[in-house]
């Protein structure tokens, strides 16, 4: 007996596991996770951008995979960051919204706390934003982190309890904390986990949270690039010139709040300085590939770049009001590298959630869930598998808030097939949405009262609050 527990033990220590193949001994993978705010799912060169610089990012991708249709399950920070961490939807996890949740994202059950149990050295750097405070979660063993959204310059960071004052660009001192952390020396595997600030903007807020003035947000890049893109012409999707006249919901009028029009929706300017926002975002990426290799950890490490939703760039009129369940706020890019399982330069066209990540990362670590989780593994998918059963619908949701007085009482449940979208509004009789994607990918047409759209409207209907009763 004595023996098997001192066997045990040099497992989790040496982060060695028994393999399925032959009982062979391997040693489990390292993770690095890079989340990005508000990056859109097409604002990388390796998803077709026309002149953005991403070599890094893109690097992820040419020696990975790239999934083509992945998606958030709430287009909304808070909620849909407590959902990468936890594999649960929004009303599973209960942070629903912006508000400052702070304790209660101290009682997530997250997949870092599974795999510090099991071994793994666990890190977390960047901006938390499931509350305003900055103090440590449990399940990491090293902590960097900022109060609410923080700030584009000089950034005030909890490292380990100490609060301190960095000099710089937050995205560039978030980088330096990231490689920092890489070279402690340790024996056992790592997770590493970077929750940038950028691309998010600077806003004015009052004391309840809502916005001061939407238009008067500011994307901050590094010193370095903010000439970048100066020449280049910002891509425009069709529906930036959709009126939303048969979206009752985006077409109410409300006192002191402009009605949608192409006058409403993101200035080029603003396109190019989230774009430079993101270039420092990717020398990060490259600091940390250049780590790893230094290291010769690269290989060995499930290297996974992603989103917590997407933004507007004035489709149906829209800016920052990203909580509505249109393609642009519920697309997100997801990029995974990991040569042991995954063929390079891969495309996968089989839904991919912001849910699925948690149990994705505890199987590749051959760790076991500590609760239910509604997400699933996307190893099969990783791997190359047949995968027959995998999902076709999914649901999305969002809680409505009082942070932009367009989208007030806009809260709803709405289910994605292939084909097809169905908006549910909570509180807004006969305003809900549906969308063929086959045909209108811009979700320019809203055929909801259409009477050919009456039998596949109950049968979304149906499998909605399917959806819903199973989750």
């Amino acid at each position: 007996m004595k023996h098997h527990i001192v066997y045990a033990a040099l497992l989790l220590c040496t982060g060695l596991t028994d393999n399925a193949r032959g009982g062979e001994v391997l040693q489990r993978p390292n993770i690095v996770v890079v989340l990005v705010d508000d990056l859109r799912w097409d604002e990388l060169g390796c998803s077709g951008h026309p002149f953005v610089r991403t070599p890094n990012i893109d690097r992820i991708a040419s020696e990975g995979v790239r999934f083509r249709n992945a998606f958030c399950t709430t287009p909304l920070c808070s909620p849909v960051r407590a959902c990468l961490l936890t594999g649960l939807h929004t009303h599973h996890h209960g942070i629903l919204d912006n508000i400052n949740r702070s304790e209660q994202s101290h009682r997530l059950r997250t997949f870092p706390q599974a795999l510090q149990r099991s071994g793994y050295n666990t890190a977390y750097v960047g901006k938390w934003h499931m509350g305003n405070d900055d103090t440590a979660r449990p399940g990491f063993d090293h902590w960097v982190s900022m109060k609410g959204q923080g700030t584009s310059f000089d950034p005030v960071l909890n490292v380990n309890g100490t609060r301190q004052m960095f000099t710089g660009h937050t995205t560039d001192v978030l980088n330096a904390q990231t490689v920092e952390f890489l070279r402690q020396p340790r024996q056992q595997p790592f997770c590493l986990y970077i929750a940038h600030k950028a691309l998010h903007p600077e806003l004015t807020q009052r004391d309840d949270g809502s916005i001061t003035d939407p238009k008067a947000a500011q994307f901050l890049p590094a010193k370095r690039h903010r000439v970048l893109y100066s020449e280049d012409a910002i891509p425009r999707r069709l529906n930036v010139t959709d009126l939303p006249d048969d979206k009752p919901a985006l077409n109410r009028r409300i006192d002191g709040v402009e009605p949608l029009s192409r006058s409403t929706g993101t200035s080029d300017e603003t396109v190019r300085d989230r774009l430079r926002m993101l270039a420092a975002v990717d020398d990060g990426v490259g600091l940390l590939l250049a780590e790893l290799t230094r290291s010769k950890e690269l290989d060995n490490t499930v290297f996974v770049f992603t989103s917590d939703h997407g933004y507007w760039y004035g489709e149906h009129g829209l800016s920052v009001e990203r909580r509505l369940a249109y393609e642009e706020g519920i697309r997100v890019p997801l990029l995974v590298r990991y040569p042991a399982w995954i063929k390079p330069g891969r495309v996968i066209d089989r839904f991919a959630l912001s849910i699925d990540l948690a149990p994705t990362l505890l199987q590749m670590a051959d760790v076991s869930p500590t609760a239910p989780m509604d997400g699933r593994s996307l190893v099969p998918l990783l791997k190359g598998e047949q995968t027959p059963h995998w999902r076709t619908s999914f649901l999305i949701q969002y809680n409505t808030d009082t942070v932009f007085p367009r989208i007030y009482k806009m809260g709803y449940r709405a289910i994605r097939t292939k084909q097809w979208k169905y908006i549910r509004y909570h509180d807004l009789d006969q305003m809900d949405e549906l969308y063929d994607l086959s045909h209108d990918p811009y979700e320019i047409q809203n055929v909801i009262k259409r009477p050919e759209s009456a039998v596949v409207l109950q049968r979304l209907q149906s499998q909605l609050d399917q959806l819903l009763s199973q989750e």
